[in-house]
């Protein structure tokens, strides 16, 4: 049977992204093999929907610069002993190596030599990343360590995804050639969602209007300018509610916010929510809200969470990025100017007050996500990987490319 390797530092059962891709390729008739990190106390292997897991104990607690190079150096040597292993009877075709950090790709070279192609999976851009995180300047040492790293780690893979085609842009200024990237958005997998979409809502209050996030609650997504807003907002939006699900560093700060604002009663930090219980928690909002800061970083950030909206026929807050509106005009979201709690409960308002618009914007958004929908990456993510497993295909494909750009 062929088979394939899907490497990434993170919980595999919460990595979205990871696990569309392996899936797709079970479906395909591909054996997969995924390394990740292990969840709390699970278990070192276990068999997830026909995908076989391998974890590592290690954790993610990050913070500092330090432990950061700690755990990079730890998962890379555990990838670099543990991927020949495997492939002595494994005999991987392909090996899909998921950043951060970028130079993970370099774990498997062992098995490139016995004849595994290599994918990388760029889903963030580092430097980018580092300098959002810890304010550090463009200029310094470390940004142009971290863009050597990203140039000889794509100079290096087989061929190079991208999350959109912002990044996409991006690299191929920093010298990624544009032959070897392929665009694979971040969209949902929408069967998951298919049966709550179809299902009626269910509402407790028949005149309830709900505003929901979900996702990690960190200071760069924003839910303190969700919050304050809806401090704005609340008195012109009678019944309206803003649901919060997920977990995070700010979760005690955001507290303390929602009492200090006087919201008790109409914000719900709901907790942490298992993903296959998203859809039926999506299903019970009227308006999703996504108010990101606006930095270097976030400018091309692409999240899962707006096309699970998308796909559920809601409406959509968001902040006016750049990544975001290249794919998503101003007829398709209810666009805010980032870092704006003013800007947003204005938007609030309007959406509230006005149903025949909140059914225009979710309509012409699905009509502008259709051709980034996953049916349509799949093809091309699995296409790709058999144009790798085969030379034959990988060559005409390439003298194909080479017609193109002609």
């Amino acid at each position: 049977m062929k088979s394939v390797c899907l490497i990434v530092q993170s919980i595999y059962a919460f990595d979205p992204r990871v696990r569309r891709k392996a899936e797709a390729l079970v479906a395909a008739g591909y054996s997969v093999d995924v390394l990740a990190l292990r969840l709390g106390s699970g278990k070192k292997h276990c068999t997830l929907n026909g995908v076989n897991v391998y974890t590592i104990s290690l954790g993610k607690m990050r913070g500092s610069l330090a432990r950061y190079a700690y755990e990079y150096a730890a998962f890379f040597l555990w990838v670099f002993i543990r991927v020949p292993l495997l492939m002595r009877r494994r005999h991987y075709a392909v090996i899909d190596v998921n950043t951060l950090p970028d130079f993970l790709i370099f774990a498997p070279i062992l098995a490139r030599w016995m004849g595994a192609s290599l994918i990388l999976d760029m889903h963030e851009i580092t430097p980018e990343f580092y300098m959002s995180k810890y304010g550090i300047s463009h200029r310094s040492w470390l940004i142009r360590l971290l863009i050597w790293l990203e140039r000889i780690s794509f100079d290096f893979a087989d061929h190079v995804l991208t999350v959109n085609e912002p990044i996409q842009s991006l690299l191929v200024r920093r010298g990624l050639a544009a032959s070897k990237a392929t665009v694979i958005m971040n969209a949902v997998d929408e069967a998951r969602f298919a049966s709550a979409s179809n299902s009626a809502r269910t509402a407790t209050v028949s005149d309830r209007f709900v505003m929901m996030y979900h996702g990690t609650l960190t200071r760069m997504y924003g839910l303190d300018i969700a919050i304050e807003a809806f401090g704005i907002a609340h008195h012109d939006m009678p019944g309206a509610e803003l649901w919060i699900l997920g977990s995070g560093s700010e979760e005690v700060g955001l507290a303390d916010l929602i009492r200090h604002c006087g919201l008790e009663s109409k914000v719900k930090l709901v907790g942490l929510v298992p993903s296959g219980e998203i859809p039926g928690w999506l299903n019970q909002c009227d308006m999703g809200i996504l108010p990101f800061r606006r930095d270097i970083f976030l400018d091309f950030a692409f999240p899962n969470k707006l096309p699970e909206f998308i796909v559920m026929g809601k409406v959509v807050a968001m902040s006016r990025l750049n990544a975001i509106r290249h794919y998503f005009s101003e007829e398709a979201l209810a666009y805010f100017e980032p870092n704006s709690p003013s800007d947003l409960a204005k938007q609030m308002v309007r959406v509230y007050g006005d149903r025949g618009l909140r059914a225009r914007l979710a309509a012409t958004a699905s009509e502008e996500y259709a051709p980034i929908r996953w049916n349509l990456m799949k093809e091309q993510y699995l296409t790709l990987v058999e144009e790798l497993r085969d030379p034959v295909r990988r060559t005409a494909a390439a003298a194909a490319a080479t017609l193109v750009a002609r």
